[in-house]
């Protein structure tokens, strides 16, 4: 029995060492993430990485777009926006030029732009973030970017406390935001339609209300400023629904209508230098298992979305196999 406990022991031995040797991680379950590279995100970060890698993969791919609307860019103009909300600024323009007169702090901040290289993570609100402990991880990054009205208040052990930028549209907007967000946070508003400009307007000139035209009657009072307001350029929506998921532009329309976590990856491989992902992917469609950390919504919901859901998927994937992106959890 000793001689056999022994060889058995041996052979485990041998069995670790292939693996360790192979180098080879699989993240196909709730496991893995836990023992994966991307528990260091420390790791080097090199500059111009994710560009170099996504040119490769992303047809006319450029960084020569401003991030943020910004006012000057409406002055002079000799060639208007091809494509309304959310592809472009056609149509909008009037009041476009309204909301950036009264928050006209539309810079990248310091503390960001002087970095030598941009270290991202995208924060899904799937439910695989649930008992993740990724919190302290996340912490870590330069840039944390979440995503619509996810909580962070009561959760930060698995999705972690810092917020530098929160993508949002009005339905998607807090109440109340401080309690789930920085001081210095940057609310960064995805516009999907005219109206969605039309509501911040009334935020930041107290104007009267709009109640009407929304799926989802989003705050009337909200307690954020100006300076801490940014409006996300519709060029990386575009760039998402044509480039990404592949939808051709027809008669001066696209079909394709991302998600906001979608968009905030285009996004942020426009812009960062290193970009993980955490909480992405949906269970099937016939799963009882919540889609959301922080609710218990299924995943039948999206059988009504307009969104491209597989198609995303398949996006995702390929920029995580060309090594674009990378993965905290698993997809």
């Amino acid at each position: 029995m000793p001689n056999m406990n022994k060889k058995r022991w041996m052979v485990l031995v041998a069995l670790v060492l292939v693996g360790l040797g192979s180098g080879i991680l699989l993240y196909n379950n709730k496991e893995d993430h836990k023992s994966s590279l991307h528990q260091n995100p420390l790791q080097m970060c090199i500059q111009g990485q994710v560009a170099s890698r996504a040119a490769l993969v992303i047809s006319k791919y450029s960084r020569d777009h401003p991030v943020f609307l910004r006012l000057r860019d409406f002055f002079w103009v000799t060639s208007q926006s091809k494509f309304q909300l959310p592809y472009g600024t056609n149509g909008s323009e009037d009041t476009l030029m309204q909301v950036l007169a009264v928050a006209n702090d539309f810079h990248i901040p310091q503390e960001i732009e002087r970095l030598q290289c941009k270290r991202c993570i995208v924060v899904g609100s799937g439910y695989r973030m649930k008992n993740s402990s990724l919190g302290e991880i996340i912490n870590t990054y330069d840039i944390v970017i979440r995503l619509n009205n996810a909580p962070v208040h009561k959760f930060e052990g698995d999705v972690g406390s810092k917020t530098t930028f929160r993508f949002f549209y009005p339905e998607s907007a807090f109440s109340d935001p401080v309690l789930d967000n920085n001081p210095d946070t940057l609310m960064v508003l995805v516009p999907f339609k005219s109206l969605d400009i039309k509501w911040i307007k009334t935020i930041l000139k107290n104007e009267m209300r709009i109640r009407k035209g929304f799926w989802k009657k989003p705050p009337l009072i909200w307690n954020v400023k100006s300076k801490n307001i940014r409006i996300l350029n519709p060029y990386f929506m575009k760039v998402a629904a044509t480039n990404l998921l592949g939808k051709n532009m027809t008669k001066e329309k696209i079909i394709a209508k991302p998600t906001t976590g979608f968009m905030a990856i285009s996004f942020a491989i426009h812009f960062c230098d290193m970009v993980h992902i955490a909480g992405f992917g949906y269970p099937a469609f016939n799963d009882s298992q919540p889609i959301h950390y922080y609710d218990k919504i299924s995943a039948k919901v999206m059988m009504k979305s307009t969104h491209k859901i597989p198609l995303e998927a398949i996006a995702i994937r390929t920029l995580l196999q060309h090594n674009v992106i990378q993965n905290v959890t698993y997809f």
